[in-house]
């Protein structure tokens, strides 16, 4: 292929010099080829793609088809309900609430019912009249150290960092929320003016980088803690421990993107790279950890303080129950992300084989906090790919007691699925800082799609539940959620995930599954202790009993 471009490229130009001597306007054919040409001496001459230096020219066609596969797979291959990591039929739902058109679907589910997975919701005979429920049901969040309790929807915006989404987005967010009566949750990046301005209830999340509170050499500054944390929009402060989309994984921000906008929203430094570490500076111990929540609920004023994981070893999440027990300090809500979450870019190992998918998070951590007799003080809310009724429906049955979505958000937003978010390119200027690419989201419309999918999402979700004869979503519970097993065989979630009882995990013998967990597990230390491994046994585990 290199001869015989070289070949060509040398009879199709030399034909192309005589025939402008023959017919002079031939000459506007050389504005083709000559550029034509000199990429491929370029292709023949770079090292860096064998492809392209093998097949000159030719060979980019593979990075063009590279390009579009996402969009031709997505538009013209992929069925309703094939697609990842949302399928169109998702997709669609979301849509459709959000412009406020027929979301109902003709002749019946495209789902194969007797697939291995296959979950439903068993109704009752017994039915609610949906027009008699509360379509907008309400969960305060705030223990009993909690001065100023948070009256919250069932259903809010996940964490989302203005950085990551362009600002009109975080605009149309927290706008949407404020219409909805529902709060936006910041991310990790940091307190902006983007979600300050529309007046939406706002959850503050605290990282790693403790961004819009941290002083300069990246350790939490209580005092700019206190004045943002103070003010009337933040309803509750969220310390990040991990997320699902690369849970036990930090991050940095490359020098050449702090902008002076980012470095102020971030309290960072212009011209440095900034780092999140994969662990907190505030503290290296369950118990320090409960001392920490203490000391932003006072300096917040006694707002709810709650923390953010993706479970990992099951232990250090029972060592941070023993430093409640030890201490009696509460956080006023634990938010439990599952590990197929994630809005933004993540190594693809930690996307796909990193941290502990949500179903099987929220039923571990709803039962840990049953089993040491603390729920009664402590809200779930679980966030990962949340997006449907139904999707709410089993979280809540699990033992969530709220839900957060990004994904379904953005989608709302006008997000497409493009794939881009990593890249600075979104179409849609959702998850982009192009200010070109930005202008083509309208917060005035776009705040208005937010509210209408969430209340269309929660008015879903809530006659699923007066359809199975319940009143609220705190009535349900694992038994009325079935999943087909295999071919022949159903199981509802309590069967799945049995529930433990309330205080078991305070005396022996506890229940058979957590005796491990529970021997190597410690207040005084997130590392579970493997040498006790060979000791676990019922009759000899020794109680915890604070």
């Amino acid at each position: 292929m290199r001869k015989l471009f070289i070949f060509s490229a040398i009879i199709i130009l030399a034909a192309l010099v005589g025939w402008t001597f023959l017919w002079k306007p031939a000459v506007w054919s050389l504005v083709i080829f000559v550029p034509i040409f000199i990429l491929g001496v370029y292709d023949l001459l770079q090292t860096e793609h064998t492809i392209t230096r093998n097949f000159p020219v030719f060979g980019h066609l593979r990075f063009l088809m590279e390009d579009l596969r996402p969009k031709v797979y997505q538009y013209f291959i992929e069925s309703d309900t094939n697609g990842t990591p949302f399928n169109r039929q998702n997709r669609s739902v979301i849509y459709q609430r959000a412009k406020k058109v027929d979301d109902t679907r003709p002749f019946g589910t495209e789902l194969d019912v007797y697939e291995n997975g296959y979950e439903w919701l068993n109704h009752s005979i017994a039915a609610l009249d949906h027009t008699k429920l509360n379509l907008d049901p309400r969960i305060t969040v705030g223990g009993p150290l909690c001065k100023q309790p948070y009256s919250a929807s069932v259903y809010n915006i996940s964490a989302m960092s203005f950085g990551s989404l362009s600002q009109n987005a975080i605009l149309a967010l927290n706008s949407g929320a404020k219409i909805g009566n529902f709060a936006h949750n910041t991310g990790e990046g940091g307190l902006s003016d983007y979600h300050l301005q529309p007046g939406g209830d706002i959850i503050w999340q605290i990282g790693t980088g403790y961004f819009s509170c941290r002083h300069k050499d990246g350790t939490i500054d209580y005092n700019a803690f206190k004045q943002r944390a103070i003010l009337p929009q933040v309803k509750m402060i969220e310390i990040k421990l991990s997320q699902g989309a690369k849970p036990g994984h930090g991050g940095i921000l490359p020098a050449a993107k702090v902008t002076p906008e980012i470095a102020r929203i971030r309290l960072v430094e212009m011209g440095e790279d900034v780092i999140s570490p994969p662990y907190h500076t505030a503290f290296s111990t369950p118990l320090e950890l409960m001392s920490f929540i203490k000391q932003l609920r006072e300096l917040s004023e006694g707002k709810p303080v709650g923390f953010k994981l993706c479970v990992g070893h099951k232990s250090e999440f029972l060592a941070i129950c023993k430093a409640m027990i030890v201490t009696g300090i509460y956080p006023d809500f634990i938010t439990v992300d599952g590990g197929e979450g994630g809005t933004g870019a993540a190594p693809l190992e930690f996307s796909n084989s990193v941290g502990m998918p949500l179903r099987e998070a929220l039923a571990f951590i709803y039962d840990a906090l049953t089993g040491f007799d603390l729920k009664q003080h402590i809200k779930i809310i679980a966030s990962g790919k949340v997006a449907t009724g139904f999707d709410l429906v089993k979280n809540f049955a699990l033992g969530a007691d709220m839900c957060n979505s990004a994904r379904g958000m953005m989608f709302a937003l006008g997000c497409i699925q493009a794939l881009e978010c990593n890249t600075n390119t979104c179409p849609t200027g959702v998850a982009t800082q192009d200010k070109s690419l930005m202008k083509g989201l309208v917060v005035g419309e776009k705040k208005d799609r937010v509210a209408s999918f969430h209340k269309a999402t929660v008015s879903s979700a809530i006659q699923m539940i007066g359809a199975a004869g319940l009143q609220h979503p705190c009535d349900i519970h694992r038994m009325f959620i079935y999943r087909r097993v295999s071919n022949n065989q159903i199981q509802t979630y309590g069967e799945l995930f049995p529930y433990i009882p309330k205080g078991s995990l305070l005396n022996t013998p506890y229940p058979l599954n957590f005796e491990m967990d529970m021997a190597i597990s410690s207040e005084n230390t997130f590392v579970p202790d493997y040498s006790k491994v060979s000791q676990v046994a019922s009759t000899e585990a020794s109680a915890f009993i604070g």
